[in-house]
């Protein structure tokens, strides 16, 4: 880069330092730096000329570019040459002094410049600044500050200017009069004896090996006289910390007599500024400096001085430290200091004055008291290393102290006692104890602190420290090796320690792994001298039961399995190959789920495993009796931890089954009968898996123990007294009655099963019922209480599941099945059926699902009773409220599973179309239930049941399935239903009922046929609510449907489908008209001979409801069927009953919608016209002159040109036809009426009136607007008046005008 395009290119940025814009002036000052790292020399030029030659640039913009050549001068300072060097010094020599007032940002950035260029060139910048240092006139502000500042950024370059600096600025310090001007100077005698202590501490490196500090101590003195007696009087705050910040590395300074001297009078002055400032920082630093000082030169006032130095220093360390700031910190420290000095002056008198204040109640000064010992501890080690029986021996009365932040600092001080050899003296095992016991703190029990302090509270919570602590001092101490093993161990048993156990069980891994390194075959734990230590089955107990819950105590149970691990030896010689391969299997499956993913059943199962390879690899009887024994002594210690409690049961359990003794088998099971408290639910289900277990190995002896307590007077209610229960009332024997229960029922679940069926109707069951009841005066009385139903639900559950089980099972005769299944319903029937809340109707239905499929078979209605009973129990509890997922959720699907085994179970018992036909009519009144969540329900069962039939279906011979349009037409009008999952669960039953007939049909049930697979598609359509895709979708549905259903079964459906037409959900209502029209368009042809049924049907439905939607779906469908069969429609609605009714004439309307339907309407009623007579003469009396003439079907067919006719949109195509039928009616009906019909017939529009009898009846005349019909005879055929003479009459209703030759009028 050429050196013309720098400077143009610096300038430009130059130039735009003077933007208002502070953001633009910071990244001027960035492009700047940056410009300088490339070519130094050329920017820092550039901005020295713009400086020089823009005199009247304001100072912001001067100081910007000042900060950008101190930070190119501090990147580069080796590149610089002497001449760039001076200019650059000239010139922030210039700006740091071109004022006199202060401009501090300005000048101190001219300053840092000089400070910067004074790391290289030092002599320059001495000789600038001397320049401005002239005797008998105050300097600038800043000259002195760069002074002070260069002191301490090169010591070696500055500090052998120093004593013409001292002699020159001492005759000023008596005329500075401003505190600002006195500060400066008080700040540069600071920095002036602090890199001259410096300078003398490394005089071996320094240029200047002659240099002493007698060169400085008298005009140190002089400016100490000064600056102590009459600057730091002053009321200025500032000024007083700028005095006592300089008073203490001069003391240094001093000589030995002038510092004893001052001593009597310093310390005092310095510790009244305690009072003064609340920012004692400083104070302290400067205390801490003086009292070095003073110690090192071996002063004797320090004794004097030593009680109010000590009252001093400690009220400051016990003051409450409420911020984190690093000054707080920092002063705190400088207070520690002071106390170590005087530990090394003092210490006998300095624990003398410590040691008393931790027996104080007080949070404050014993919290602060423990800080100091600790430092001391640490940083005093050699002067405290005869006093630690007195240190340890002054811990008793902290140890007891319960507040959070005593334990913290006693926890801390115990830390600092184990790195310096406290904790092997007498007295050590207390402290070691105390760590263990606030390791194991719950969590819960941690000082609350703002929730914007819940970082520094994780980090720094007692328990936090103290496991930190435990594990850092096992690891990182060698001494602590001796001191902690086998001591931990005995912290491993006891339940208090629990939540300590995973700190524990890591540092004794440590540190057994350090022994077995030390001697790899020699045991770790020795009794002989450890009489205190827990036993190997102790041991073996406890980590196992405590690592069923592995993920609790930061992952205890890999620690407790890595102790036991390394323990193998110890705690039996063969394990160790064994161990060594299955233990690490355990910890990579924990490895593999967190505490929400892992199967609690299968990782307990998985314990047992280990712990049952153990037993075999172990194979002595005498060690397995031995940890069995101690197991059971460890129960009464996990009455607070149900879980852990009710897995070491099934280790018990475990351990006895490997037993070869049949009497301690027997002795053990009496006493855990005896001392379990059987009040609690889960020791009650642990104390039956622990049967259950043992039985595997030892039946006889479990049934036998089990039936021994049963005959025990521990259910004689009417005794009240029990031998082994004297003090228990009748609730307490009921819940020792539940335990049994629940121990038959898991002894006959693990049983061997060759040996169970011989013995579980005998000494299960029947065992059982003598639990569950009890005999009151020869009376049987059944108990009330939940708890024990809940027990014999489900051991009757357990005890059928194993007879189902075993390979003889499908043949094995039940004789108490029937009272089981009774009482399991009658259990069924207890419950509130609108509400959940307890297991017992699920576990109820789980032992009717294995009941069931035992011999011998259920009676008819005892089955009906079961199924209507768990139907009700199950589809009319309440949903939850929306959103909410918790036990009863999950209860409720589990009961709801539990209902679909059990119907599946009974299905499986009648795999035919009549078994599926009856479970599907007992779901029909849930399926239309009024209630969504009932129909949702059904549906789902019905899914499920049909799926189950299809996978399940044998089919041996090619048979009809003869209930097929039955079942399609109850399900596929749902799939509208209001509910999206009904809809879906419909369609799903419809497919799966398609494909059960393709397997009646000979096609294997992995068949996929592709128009019922369209289904799927179809399905997953129907979860939008638009009515209109809805009932798009049922016509496809229907669709579907007439491609795969048999003939045979379409009329079936159809008449399923018109009683869906009146369902009270109208959705599914217009979802069977849908599907009845779509089936009569697409498979219509073949229902000639159903056609009078079809009709009837129509006609019934439309008297049934008055919704439109079904009257315009009856004439559709008469329409279609019409279409079709046109002459057997006319046929059945000629057939109608008279007179005809609203609804008849609603369907012969449906016959004139079409024009080319209706004329074909029309000539088949011509046809009828002209080929049957229209009435039949007969004698009501023997002796009657005239014959009565009753009218025969025929004079109807009148009436029904009228009804096509008077269709709109069809009446002008037909109008042709019209007046040949009028003729023919006429005529058929009298001759002497011919031409009057016909005269009408010609002149007559289309609509003609409607005449009335005077019932009110109405009747299709044939008369026109002018000639309305009527009676010429003047005789009016009214109910009220007689018949004329060889009138006619239809029979039973209403029919045509009588007929005397001359006219018609309506008749009844």
């Amino acid at each position: 880069m050429s050196e013309s395009y720098m400077k143009r290119l610096s300038t430009i940025l130059l130039d735009a330092i003077t933007d208002k814009d502070p953001l633009v002036q910071e990244q001027v000052c960035g492009a700047l730096c940056t410009l300088g790292e490339s070519q130094p020399e050329e920017a820092l030029s550039a901005c020295e000329e713009y400086l020089r030659l823009h005199e009247k640039l304001a100072h912001p913009c001067r100081t910007m570019i000042l900060r950008a050549m101190e930070t190119v001068v501090s990147s580069h300072i080796r590149e610089l040459d002497k001449d760039m060097a001076r200019a650059i010094i000239l010139l922030a020599s210039s700006e740091m002094t071109k004022v006199k007032e202060l401009v501090c940002d300005w000048q101190q950035a001219a300053s840092k410049v000089l400070v910067a260029v004074g790391e290289r060139f030092i002599g320059s910048v001495m000789e600038e600044m001397l320049s401005k240092f002239q005797p008998g006139v105050l300097p600038h502000h800043f000259v002195v500050q760069t002074l002070a500042s260069l002191s301490v950024s090169n010591v070696f370059g500055v500090v052998p200017f120093l004593p013409s600096v001292l002699s020159t600025m001492l005759p000023m310090l008596g005329a500075a009069k401003h505190d600002s001007t006195r500060a400066v100077f008080c700040c540069a005698l600071q920095r002036f004896s602090e890199s001259t202590v410096e300078y003398l501490a490394n005089l071996d490196q320094a240029p200047d090996p002659t240099v002493r500090k007698d060169a400085f101590a008298t005009d140190i003195f002089s400016a100490y006289d000064i600056l102590f007696h009459h600057w730091l009087q002053s009321r200025e705050a500032k000024l007083r910390l700028a005095v006592v910040e300089a008073l203490g590395p001069m003391s240094h300074l001093l000589p030995r007599e002038k510092l004893e001297e001052q001593l009597p009078k310093l310390l005092p002055g310095v510790l009244g500024l305690y009072r003064k400032h609340a920012e004692t920082f400083a104070v302290s630093k400067s205390l801490g400096q003086i009292l070095e000082a003073a110690a090192s030169a071996g002063s004797r006032a320090l004794d004097v001085q030593l009680d109010a130095l000590l009252a001093a220093l400690h009220a400051q360390i016990c003051v409450p430290v409420e911020s984190s700031s690093p000054l707080v910190m920092n002063s705190q420290k400088e207070v520690l200091r002071c106390f170590t000095v005087l530990a090394c002056c003092s210490p006998d008198r300095l624990l003398a004055f410590l040691l008393p204040k931790l027996d104080t109640s007080n949070e404050r000064t014993r919290v602060g008291t423990l800080h100091v010992v600790r430092h001391l501890i640490n940083s005093a080690a050699a002067q405290m290393e005869v006093k630690k029986p007195f240190i340890l021996s002054s811990m008793k009365l902290p140890l007891l102290d319960t507040n959070s932040k005593v334990k913290r600092a006693v926890v801390q001080v115990i830390s600092a006692m184990a790195h310096h050899g406290y904790l092997e003296q007498p007295g050590g095992e207390a402290m070691v104890e105390y760590i263990v016991q606030q390791c194991a703190l719950p969590a819960e029990a941690e000082p609350q602190r703002p929730a914007a302090d819940s970082e520094a509270l994780a980090a720094d919570g007692v328990r936090a420290v103290s496991i930190s602590t435990l594990y850092l001092v096992s690891t990182t101490v060698d001494r602590m090796g001796d001191v902690l093993w086998p001591y931990l161990l005995e912290f491993l048993v006891p339940v208090r320690f629990t939540g300590a156990l995973t700190p524990l069980c890591r540092s004794l891994v440590h540190l057994a792994q350090k022994r077995q390194e030390a001697g790899a075959h020699a045991p770790l734990i020795q009794y002989s001298s450890n009489a205190a230590l827990p036993s190997p089955y102790a041991i073996t107990a406890r980590l196992l039961a405590v690592s069923s819950r592995p993920y609790l105590g930061d992952g205890r149970g890999a620690a407790s399995l890595r102790l036991l691990s390394v323990l193998h030896r110890d705690v039996h010689p063969r394990l160790g190959p064994r161990w060594a391969s299955t233990v690490p299997l355990l910890l990579e499956h924990l490895d593999e789920y967190t505490e929400e993913t892992l199967s609690q059943k299968d990782w307990e199962e998985k314990l047992l495993m280990f712990l049952r390879d153990t037993l075999a690899v172990v194979s002595d009887d005498t060690w397995t009796c031995q940890l069995s024994l101690e197991m059971c002594k460890q129960l009464p210690d996990y009455n607070g931890t149900p879980l852990e409690k009710n897995f070491l049961y099934k280790c018990i359990g475990t351990t006895l089954g490997a037993a070869s003794s049949k009497e301690v088998v027997r002795k053990h099971l009496q006493e855990l009968l005896e001392t379990a408290r059987h009040q609690e639910e889960r020791e009650r289900e642990g104390l039956a898996c622990c049967f259950g277990i043992c039985a595997v190995s030892h039946l006889d002896s479990t049934l036998a123990q089990l039936e021994d307590f049963v005959k025990s007077d521990a259910f004689r209610k009417s005794a009240g007294i029990f031998s082994i229960f004297k003090d228990r009332s009748e609730n307490e024997v009921e819940k020792v009655r539940s335990t049994l229960l629940l121990c038959f029922g898991h002894v006959a679940a693990q049983a061997p099963r060759e040996q169970l069926l011989a013995r579980v109707e005998s000494d299960v069951f029947r065992n059982m019922s003598q639990c569950f009841s009890t005999k009151v005066l020869g009376i049987k009385v059944e108990t009330k209480d939940p708890a024990l139903r809940l027990s014999l639900v489900q051991s009757v559950c357990l005890a059928s599941q194993a007879v189902c089980s075993s390979t003889q099972g499908g043949a094995f005769h039940l004789s108490r099945k029937p009272e089981l299944v009774a009482q399991m319903v009658e259990f069924i029937k207890a419950e509130p059926p609108d509400s959940l809340r307890t297991p017992i109707r699920k576990q109820a239905m789980l032992a009717c699902t294995h009941l069931v499929a035992l011999e011998p078979a259920l009676e008819e209605q005892v089955q009906a009773d079961l199924i209507h009973s768990c139907l009700l129990s199950v589809m009319a509890v309440l949903p939850a409220p929306e959103g909410e997922d918790g036990p009863q959720e999950s209860l409720y699907l589990d009961t709801v599973q539990a209902l679909k085994d059990l119907l599946m179970s009974l299905l499986q018992r009648d795999m035919t179309p009549q078994g599926l036909q009856l479970m599907v009519e007992h779901l029909r009144p849930w399926i239309t239930s009024p209630r969504g969540h009932e129909r949702a329900r059904a549906l789902g069962l019905s899914a499920c049941l049909l799926q189950y039939f299809l996978e399940h279906l044998h089919v041996r011979a090619l048979v009809p399935f003869h209930n097929l349009g039955l079942l399609v037409g109850l399900f596929s009008p749902r799939c509208a239903d209001l509910w999206p999952a009904s809809r879906q669960e419909a369609v799903s039953c419809v497919y799966s009922l398609l494909y059960v007939q393709l397997c009646y049909e000979g096609f294997s049930r992995d068949y996929r046929d592709a128009v019922a697979e369209q289904l799927l598609t179809l399905r997953d359509g129907l979860v939008h609510p638009d009515p209109a895709i809805l009932f798009h979708t049922c016509h496809s549905l229907a669709q579907v449907i007439a491609k795969r259903l048999p003939p045979d079964q379409l009329i079936s459906l159809l008449l399923t489908l018109f009683e869906g037409l009146g369902d009270p959900d109208k959705s599914c209502s217009r979802a069977a008209t849908v599907l009845i029209n779509c089936l009569l368009k697409e498979r219509g042809n073949v229902l000639l001979e159903k056609v009078p049924e079809i009709v009837r049907l129509l006609r019934s439905k439309l008297q049934e409801t008055q919704e439109e939607h079904v009257l315009q779906a009856a004439q559709h469908s008469v329409f279609l069927l019409a279409a079709q069969h046109c002459a057997a429609v006319v046929s059945s609605l000629l057939g109608s009953p008279l007179p005809f009714d609203s609804h008849t004439c609603t369907l012969w309307r449906a016959l004139a919608v079409e024009p080319g339907l209706a004329t074909q309407v029309l000539g088949l009623l011509l046809e009828k016209v002209s080929r049957d007579i229209p009435f039949k003469e007969s004698r009501a009396f023997l002796l009657s002159s005239t014959p009565d003439r009753v009218a025969t079907l025929l004079p109807l067919a009148v009436s029904v040109p009228e009804r096509v006719h008077s269709v709109s949109s069809c009446g002008k195509k037909i109008n042709p036809a019209w007046p040949c039928f009028h003729s023919k009616a006429a005529v058929s009906l009298s001759p002497p009426a011919a031409q009057a019909l016909r005269a009408d017939a010609g002149a007559r529009p289309p609509g003609g009136h409607t005449a009335s009898c005077p019932r009110g009846l109405s009747w299709a005349g044939l008369g026109s607007s002018s000639h309305p019909p009527r009676c010429l005879s003047g005789a009016c055929c009214a109910s009220q008046g007689p018949r004329p003479p060889g009138g006619l009459l239809r029979k039973g209703g209403f029919g045509l005008a009588c007929v005397r030759g001359s006219g018609f009028q309506p008749a009844l």
